[in-house]
């Protein structure tokens, strides 16, 4: 049996390994240098992609706390307004009672006034009408003399018209 496919031939070892020194210089040389610039610039793409996210994530954080404020204001201003905005109604509506209840003094007022002044122009239509009656009693006095039935007759039909008159 022949093994000298299996042979350690030492020229052949020291041709491959010229030729692998040989290829990793020329890789080396024209490829490994450009390999590493572009890996480089990835990685420099990278980080400054990293980065702006992480300036985004800040930015997005810091109006997120801003927007946070503002809407803490809001509320705060919001509250402040409807209490102004109450204060303001519940003034005017007491300033509107107070009006109402001062017209209706005044009106009331007026109305005493008008029944004071319908009750003098009662009272005193009531004295003319009495002061005619007591004049036709007199008169009828004069023009007959009183027996007592028509002294009561008299009383009586005076008494009459003056229920009348109420």
């Amino acid at each position: 049996m022949n093994l000298s496919f299996l042979s350690i031939d030492v020229g052949t070892i020291i041709f491959t390994l010229c030729n692998l020194l040989i290829l990793f210089w020329v890789f080396k040389h024209f490829l490994f240098g450009r390999v590493h610039k572009i890996l480089d610039e990835r990685q420099n793409d990278v980080s400054e992609t990293y980065k702006k996210a992480d300036d985004a994530l800040e930015h997005a954080k810091s109006l997120e706390t801003e927007y946070t404020g503002l809407m803490e204001n809001a509320k705060e201003e919001s509250a402040e307004m409807i209490k102004a905005a109450s204060k303001k109604a519940q003034q005017r509506s007491d300033e509107i009672i107070s009006e109402a209840k001062s017209e209706a003094s005044a009106i009331l007022a007026k109305a005493d006034e008008d029944v004071e002044r319908e009750k003098k122009r009662a009272q005193n239509e009531l004295r003319g009408e009495i002061s005619e009656l007591a004049v036709l009693v007199a008169q009828k006095v004069v023009e007959k003399e009183i027996n007592e039935a028509d002294h009561d007759r008299f009383i009586n039909d005076f008494i009459e018209n003056v229920g009348d008159l109420k």
